[in-house]
């Protein structure tokens, strides 16, 4: 309210004139003139944000000194949350630092979860930041920053997070082919950022180039194919995976595998003739197996009797 004695009138916001009388000086659109009167002067600032927050005042010029009078603005307001992918390195560090800062007033809160179904314990944090020690590979995933205050709903921002790691090779097996036959050789792996692959025998490099061998290299995995194993295709084969971050190796054989040649029916033939015999013809000893000697006790007899008679003396007749 003003009276008869003011001469000049001002709004000012912190250092900078809005308005002197009617003359605007702020070059805000926003900032418009409400009332000029002798009773009233007044300003109106138009979709008000977050920066508008402050102190403003009103400088009243009358005959015997200035006045002020001073405002402060206060904003209630959305607050949007801003967030950056981050791509984690464990090989120079063992700790992310995941920030998210947001526009708004400070006495709203801020707060980050896990957003992602790769972790099972998960991460929550009420502050500005979220840091995670020790991370590793399988805490890779999508992290969710929400921030709300008692204005409206709250605002959520969504980043990713990325930890490289080295080739780590998951299976690399021996195989045995016959001859003539088709051979595979595979190399699983896992690695961020996808590994490449290279495949040696006694330090040479192998290629589609060769005759009969094809190299299929994909994200997770390479192959080596032979159509037609020979005897020089056999031998010892080294799998290498390859990233920026480091490379793992491992040993694979490829040995040749021989073909059974005699029949089920010669098999069977075979172990028929091996098998002792069965059945009523053949008598066996119930306690050692062997067979009963049915005439050998009179034998022993006669041999004991004809010795006893040679022992002796020839009667007297």
């Amino acid at each position: 309210m003003l009276d008869n004695r003011v001469t000049r009138v001002a709004w000012l916001n912190r250092s900078s004139i809005l308005y002197t009388g009617n003359d605007k000086w702020s070059i805000d659109p926003r900032v418009v003139l409400v009332a000029n009167t002798k009773s009233q002067y007044s300003i109106e600032i138009q979709n008000v944000g977050v920066y508008d927050e402050g102190p403003y005042i009103c400088s009243l010029q009358t005959d015997n000194h200035p006045k002020t009078s001073r405002v402060h603005l206060i904003v209630q307001g959305n607050i949007s949350p801003l967030s950056v992918s981050i791509i984690f390195n464990p090989s120079l560090s063992d700790k992310l630092l995941h920030l998210c800062l947001a526009f708004g007033r400070r006495d709203s809160y801020i707060h980050q979860k896990m957003h992602t179904i790769i972790i099972s314990d998960g991460f929550m944090s009420e502050d500005e930041y979220l840091e995670i020690t020790g991370i590793t590979r399988e805490q890779s995933g999508v992290y969710e920053c929400s921030a709300a205050n008692d204005v409206s709903s709250p605002d959520v921002r969504r980043v990713k997070v990325t930890v490289n790691y080295p080739p780590y090779i998951l299976d690399a097996r021996n195989i045995g082919v016959p001859l003539g036959h088709q051979g595979i050789l595979q190399c699983d792996a896992l690695a961020v950022p996808a590994a490449e692959f290279f495949w040696y025998k006694e330090d040479k490099r192998l290629s589609d180039s060769r005759k009969g061998v094809k190299v299929e290299n994909r994200e997770t995995f390479s192959r080596v194919t032979f159509f037609n194993v020979s005897e020089q295709d056999y031998g010892n084969y080294t799998c290498v995976a390859m990233n920026r971050l480091g490379h793992s190796n491992a040993s694979v054989i490829l040995f040749e595998k021989f073909q059974s040649t005699s029949s089920p029916l010669l098999q069977e033939e075979t172990t028929a003739a091996l098998t002792p015999p069965k059945g009523p013809g053949a008598v066996h000893d119930g306690n050692s197996g062997s067979s009963r000697c049915l005439l050998c006790t009179p034998l022993l007899l006669l041999f004991f009797v004809l010795c006893l008679s040679l022992l002796l003396p020839p009667a007297q007749f």
